[in-house]
């Protein structure tokens, strides 16, 4: 499967609504491409569940939505006839079969010839590094190795469109990241079409070439993960994408002022009270108490987190309300501290509060 490839998605139109009336997905246009890796990001009850399954063919999307994979229109498809490989959260494994039984499972379903199936086992289990646990029972297995099993037999039938719903979500923190590097690893090698449903926005960056941001049904923004992280289209996509500060204040000839002193507003927020800015974005600097220099933000240290890589700081008095700055971790500060902080023009962002109508 080293030259693999899948084929194009393409919903139109596609909104779901339960029999008891929930509206669960507004009308969806989404293009994937071929061999693209679309991560659906989005707290629960988003919506991006029900597009999943929309796309497999477990749900059926309302009067006039349209799925198409490549030129075919499989909107009427059954998920049995559309041949996607699906990764659950739960492993969905067969108890009574061993790990080899379980990644052949589809291929008998299908037909396929024994010496094929043979074949195609043994693939699956040296790129899943399964190998010595072929004959293993499905009890017998932890749950990194569980979840292996469940991708090696999703690929096994060497599916179209592989759909993976919060597959790491039951496994603990240093094995989820383990096998994110590995899944990212064997995605960028075979070059499939993959949707992956998560709410981890570690995951969303780490995995996605593209990320679709979901909020009540609706799609609020789709890009690369630089693209939403640094040019967020509102003020849920920046807060649901990592830690976001806000500042409001009163406007003069440029400025923003602020409890703790003044900064200069570019061009693609002029005029606006109200900013928001990235932890990460804020630049710890010397600066003299009583006359912090324009352009620079005095406050109070009041809460410290050290976190290894970087120290967290909690800063009241610069803004209205609390903000959140990372430091450099090897510089020492305390609760009580006054310090001086610098965002530059262009780090400040102006976005809508409002979440997608």
């Amino acid at each position: 499967m080293a030259d693999s490839i899948g084929v194009p998605v393409r919903l139109r139109g596609c909104a779901k609504t339960f029999r008891d009336g929930t509206r669960a997905l507004e009308p969806l246009n989404l293009s994937i491409e071929g061999g693209e890796t679309l991560v659906l990001l989005g707290p629960s009850g988003c919506g991006k569940t029900t597009t999943l399954r929309i796309i497999a063919g477990l749900e059926s999307p309302d009067a006039g939505g349209r799925v198409c994979f490549g030129e075919e229109d499989v909107t009427d498809v059954p998920i049995e006839r559309r041949n996607v490989g699906m990764v659950f959260q739960s492993y969905a494994l067969f108890p009574n079969l061993d790990v080899a039984g379980n990644i052949a499972y589809g291929l008998k379903v299908r037909r396929v010839d024994e010496g094929e199936r043979q074949r195609r086992v043994d693939s699956m289990l040296a790129m899943m590094h399964l190998g010595p646990l072929r004959d293993r029972r499905i009890d017998q297995l932890s749950g990194g190795q569980k979840q292996r099993v469940a991708l090696a037999r999703a690929l096994a039938v060497q599916p179209r469109v592989l759909l993976m719903d919060e597959p790491l979500t039951a496994l603990d923190a240093k094995l989820r990241e383990e096998l994110r590097l590995e899944i990212n690893a064997l995605l960028r090698g075979l070059r499939i079409t993959t949707v992956y449903v998560t709410h981890d926005q570690s995951e969303a960056m780490a995995l996605g070439d593209r990320i679709v941001v979901m909020s009540h049904g609706r799609v609020a923004q789709v890009g690369p993960p630089r693209e939403i992280y640094h040019r967020p289209a509102n003020a849920f996509v920046a807060n649901f994408i990592g830690t976001t500060n806000r500042l409001q204040g009163r406007v003069e000839e440029g400025w923003l002022v602020l409890p703790g002193g003044r900064l200069r507003l570019p061009e693609s927020v002029a005029g606006e009270s109200e900013v928001y800015f990235r932890p990460e974005d804020a630049a710890i600097v010397d600066g003299t108490p009583e006359t912090p220099a324009e352009g620079v933000l005095a406050g109070v240290v009041s809460a410290v987190s050290f976190l290894g890589d970087r120290t967290r700081l909690l800063v009241e008095g610069a803004g209205p309300e609390p903000i959140i700055v990372e430091a450099d971790p090897r510089r020492e500060l305390r609760a009580g501290d006054r310090i001086h902080l610098r965002i530059e023009a262009g780090r400040l962002l102006g976005l809508a509060r409002s979440e997608p109508a």
